[in-house]
């Protein structure tokens, strides 16, 4: 695990901006991509655009979304869209998501898909991801039942502390990741940032795998880090 801190959010959207455009445009022949929900992931896919080379050579995907129509507002694939991927030639594999599916069915299909992109064993490239104040990561929450899957890598999220459904990668898919890109910003989440390091909240324990973890964090989010 590597600690990055940075002085601001616009400089740690600007470093973990520079990580990925090194990766990609390095990369060969293809470059799996998992991508994040949040304000501040999205301030560092802004601050991708034009940056990096190589985007043709890429599939995105979603580390997790909302269980909400896919133009909605709260949809991270509409986000991740806006932010980065209507601006470069990557390939974006979204959920599906309509009324005449249950949440458990969109996340069975968007399994098979990953499952595809992943084919004879390859492991994503980077999967970038967030952490919430409840120190939750993707759709991981504490409290919740995707939490304990142990073979799946894409499921169905019920939390009941937003009353609301959540697709979501789960730790076998996080943990099979070459790297792992956590960045996270502001004093609102320096708490859930120690205890994250004292591995007593879901993202505390990213590093429980086989995955590089990267963290990037502001100096406010840092704070309580000894």
């Amino acid at each position: 695990m590597e600690l990055l801190v940075h002085e601001s959010p616009e400089a740690v959207a600007d470093a973990a901006s520079k990580r990925v455009a090194d990766l990609i445009s390095s990369a060969t022949p293809r470059f799996s991509l998992g991508l994040a929900g949040g304000t501040t992931p999205e301030a560092t896919y802004r601050a991708l655009r034009g940056r990096a080379a190589g985007w043709a050579n890429v599939d995105a995907w979603l580390s997790d979304e909302r269980w909400v129509q896919p133009d909605d507002d709260r949809s991270n694939g509409r986000m991740a869209a806006a932010a980065i991927l209507d601006h470069v030639d990557a390939t974006f594999h979204r959920p599906r998501i309509s009324e005449s599916m249950l949440p458990e069915d969109s996340a069975a299909y968007y399994e098979a898909q990953l499952r595809s992109i992943h084919n004879d064993g390859k492991p994503p490239d980077l999967v970038m991801l967030g952490m919430g104040q409840d120190g939750h990561t993707a759709s991981l929450f504490p409290n919740t039942a995707a939490l304990d899957e142990a073979e799946r890598w894409f499921v169905a999220n019920h939390v009941p502390a937003l009353d609301e459904d959540r697709l979501t990668a789960t730790f076998p898919l996080l943990w099979s990741a070459r790297l792992l890109m956590v960045v996270v910003v502001g004093a609102s989440k320096a708490a859930a940032v120690k205890a994250s390091f004292d591995k007593t909240t879901p993202a505390g324990h990213l590093g429980d795998g086989n995955a590089e973890v990267e963290w990037y964090l502001d100096q406010d989010a840092a704070s309580l880090l000894v």
